[in-house]
């Protein structure tokens, strides 16, 4: 219930060697919320898993169950994820907040020229569109979004997900079960027999998902996928490093959009910054040159657990396809190419959207720069 109350996405239950420490997660960051003694440990755990359906007899292998709740009217789940520490089992649980999802394209942070594109790449009849970034950064949510933007009477959506994490009326949702046998590539085989127009497979990770989506893309599907990577034209090259022919990726993919989640500076508590100014060149950014540019900060209040922030977007970097970059994909070209074109394509990179993000007084510049700046880039 407090969890849910602070908009937690996740509490831990981590036993140590004196006591028991409680965290929430909150806008991505930990927070330690409160300590139990040790001997609380065991019949909370107990009592989590007999809610989740698991097996209260074994504590020496990791469990996965769920939790269904409803509070205030609201339907949540609880992902439970249990695992076997040297003090005692430490659970895991993230709350899925099935109307969070819904919050629609608009709420996301997408600045409207992107949004217009990506409406526009995802109205297209065929092709292979990706989504990417590290863990944690959104891309579920944007692909659900996405799905509820295109998802109509006349269409037949279907989606192969580790684990589903929300449902969504009228679409086809299968689970990988991997027990049985059923992975992504053979859940993807069977969805080409059940007549699909959009196709969502949770995560490409292994060549034969890959050639199986490209197949699809080329076969009249529009195939939405996510990907780890760090940029989006870096995409096209991991699917290479798989062992995808670079042709076949040329000839499906129409876009892919990379994406991270910065902290929103709380409204409550905002106020004029200035920040550093070698923070400011790394963005190419001289303050002597823009004496006109403000930058805000949220000085901390009891809203935003003195914290200065309160929610949190996206930054993004949507790429389009044209024949020049189509052309590099084939012949192999690096990354730093690949980035070179779609920039001259009309791409806005993580940074230049994220400091654009600032500007407008949507984030802090430090924010923008602990989530888009990884080493070396």
């Amino acid at each position: 219930m407090y969890a849910i109350k602070d908009e937690a996405s996740d509490i831990h239950i981590e036993p140590q060697r004196k006591g028991v420490r409680i965290r929430y997660r909150i806008d991505g960051v930990l927070h330690e919320q409160m300590k139990v003694p040790q001997y609380v440990l065991n019949p909370l755990v107990s009592r989590i898993k007999i809610m989740a359906d698991m097996n209260i007899a074994e504590r020496r292998i990791p469990q996965d169950g769920r939790i269904h709740l409803k509070m205030q009217d609201k339907d949540y789940d609880m992902r439970v994820s249990t695992l076997p520490t040297q003090h005692g089992e430490k659970v895991v649980m993230r709350i899925l907040d099935k109307s969070s999802v819904l919050i629609g394209l608009d709420k996301l942070g997408l600045y409207p020229e992107t949004q217009a594109q990506l409406l526009d790449i995802c109205h297209q009849p065929n092709g292979m569109f990706m989504i990417t970034g590290p863990t944690g950064s959104g891309k579920t949510t944007t692909l659900y979004s996405v799905l509820n933007v295109i998802n109509s009477i006349e269409k037949n959506l279907l989606t192969v997900e580790d684990p589903v994490e929300y449902q969504l009326p009228g679409l086809s949702q299968v689970l990988v079960n991997r027990k049985a046998g059923l992975s992504f590539a053979n859940a993807l085989r069977a969805f080409l027999r059940q007549d699909p127009d959009i196709i969502m497979v949770g995560e490409i990770r292994d060549l034969e998902t890959a050639e199986i989506a490209v197949q699809a893309a080329l076969t009249g599907h529009l195939v939405l996928s996510t990907v780890h990577t760090n940029d989006a034209p870096s995409t096209a090259t991991r699917l290479a490093d798989m062992g995808v022919e670079p042709f076949l990726i040329s000839a499906s993919m129409v876009g892919a959009l990379a994406q991270r989640l910065a902290r929103r500076i709380c409204a409550n508590c905002k106020e004029e910054d200035k920040p550093p100014r070698e923070i400011l060149l790394r963005f190419g950014h001289d303050p002597n040159l823009h004496p006109e540019a403000t930058f805000y900060k949220g000085r901390g209040c009891d809203r935003c657990r003195q914290t200065g922030f309160k929610g949190r977007l996206g930054v993004y970097e949507l790429m389009r396809l044209n024949d020049e970059l189509n052309d590099m994909i084939v012949r192999r070209a690096p990354p730093s190419e690949l980035k070179e074109a779609a920039r001259a394509n009309g791409m806005h990179t993580l940074q230049e959207d994220g400091f654009r993000k600032a500007l407008d007084g949507m984030t802090t510049v430090e924010e923008v720069m602990r989530v888009v700046f990884t080493g070396g880039h």
